[in-house]
């Protein structure tokens, strides 16, 4: 009989000598090979983007794996992306998403402060380069649809890269705004008035297109520039990956590539920094107020500063991401900043492990590669049977007389919700628990 002795006496053997150096190389070009012949292929595209987790869960060197990663990274995904420019926007999308909820995971996983209302500083971020790097300064004496179509930009597009700089301090000046007021507060209390925070942020940007049209309302601002693409950088991708690639290049596949490229190298420095400090006396302080704020305060521990730094440095994440998603999109609107968005972030952070920085990008993978892939892949196959002629065998009933309410693009808060009921009474720790916690769970087991 197969029990549980045997299947991890079988995993260890995996991990031994070159097995997993094999097995993440054959997962990598089974991956890669399946996705270049069959670009529209979901079951492809996720095998694919699983051979990260396979490097990551292997015991390999770190050499092999920095080299494999940087390779998956900056040669294989650009060029299945420009294939198919949808794996590039899930992958830029998962990029932006993880960075959230790195930021989230500072306030709620290392400073046990329940925050509802984060994506307000998602919306702080993208509102700021709206509106400096569009034509909204000029607009402001005109209603919403009626200002001139030639009106100038405020700021040239290349500015964009100091307003990154310049998010991550009002997003987190905007974060201790927030946490001055509510030092006092805890558990639902502090997430009552985060969600008002947050959705205060929300209805302001709804509203703000009068007496004066700062925001353009609900129809939200567009367009938003880009930063300047050369034409050389266009030619030089061409030259390098237009052979494998099999098409020329326009010059928007290859902003597209940027603005991955870009937030990968966004991400890359969350990780950095939010890994120091969490090694640092400001991890340790956060880790202490999460487990007891009355006796952190007693070892000494300056209860109201490290709580706005808190907030602040996970403000700060956020911002950044919103001005790249306003360049992005070359569009904001309110839409993008609703309340559920919020609670989409904080899924991924407990479905991956509260306090976990793998746990937590692995989370924001799984979520959005089930949203944008898989649900959305699901639906579409539906819709094309609705439209055929095919029946389902045995009970002879028609695809196309199948209800569009049975989509399962449309019960994507019915599964979150699931996943997460599920997780909590299975894997309570998340999926990649962070360290501290499998500590704790091992000696609740041992009792």
């Amino acid at each position: 009989m197969f029990s549980k002795e045997k299947f991890q006496d079988f995993l260890a053997k995996l991990n031994t000598g070159y097995t997993p150096y094999v097995l993440i190389l054959v997962h990598i070009m089974i991956g890669a090979i399946w996705v270049y012949s069959s670009p529209r292929s979901n079951v492809a595209f996720v095998v694919f983007i699983s051979s990260l987790l396979t490097l990551y869960g292997l015991n390999t060197n770190k050499i092999f794996k920095l080299s494999a990663g940087l390779i998956l990274a900056l040669v294989v995904m650009p060029v299945l992306g420009v294939r198919n420019i949808f794996y590039l926007e899930i992958m830029f999308q998962i990029s932006v998403f993880a960075a959230l909820s790195l930021g989230l995971n500072i306030v709620i996983g290392f400073a046990g402060l329940l925050d509802l209302g984060y994506v307000a500083f998602y919306a702080v971020g993208a509102y700021l380069w709206g509106f400096f790097g569009s034509q909204q300064f000029y607009a402001i004496p005109y209603a919403p649809g009626i200002q001139p179509s030639d009106l100038p930009f405020l700021l040239p597009g290349d500015m964009f890269y100091l307003f990154i700089f310049i998010a991550i301090i009002v997003a987190a000046l905007t974060g201790i705004l927030l946490g001055l007021p509510v030092l006092r507060l805890r558990g639902d209390y502090l997430a009552i008035v985060t969600l008002g925070f947050g959705e205060v942020i929300r209805v302001l940007a709804n509203n703000l297109d009068k007496p004066w049209n700062l925001t353009n309302g609900p129809q939200g601002i567009t367009p938003v520039q880009r930063p300047t693409m050369p034409q050389f950088a266009v030619d030089g991708f061409n030259n390098f990956f237009g052979g494998i690639i099999g098409h020329t290049v326009s010059k928007a596949d290859v902003y597209n590539v940027f603005f991955y490229l870009l937030a990968l190298l966004v991400i890359v420095t969350i990780i950095q920094v939010v890994s120091r400090l969490n090694d640092s006396k400001i991890g340790r302080a956060w880790t202490a107020i999460r487990e007891d704020e009355t006796a952190a305060i007693a070892m000494g521990i300056p209860l109201v500063q490290m709580k706005l730094a808190a907030f602040a440095t996970g403000a700060s994440f956020a911002g950044a991401m919103g001005v790249l998603m306003a360049a992005s999109r070359t569009f904001v609107s309110p839409e993008s900043f609703s309340f559920m968005q919020s609670i989409g972030v904080l899924t991924m952070v407990i479905l991956g492990g509260t306090g976990s920085i793998p746990g937590v990008i692995l989370g924001a993978a799984t979520v959005t590669v089930l949203n944008l892939q898989i649900l959305q892949g699901f639906s579409l196959y539906l819709s094309q049977l609705r439209q055929s002629d095919a029946v389902i065998p045995i009970i002879n009933f028609a695809w196309k007389n199948l209800s569009t309410q049975l989509d399962p693009a449309k019960y994507q808060r019915l599964l979150f919700g699931a996943i997460l009921i599920l997780m909590m009474i299975f894997r309570p720790a998340g999926l990649i628990p962070a360290a501290r916690r499998q500590r704790e769970l091992a000696a609740d087991d041992e009792e």
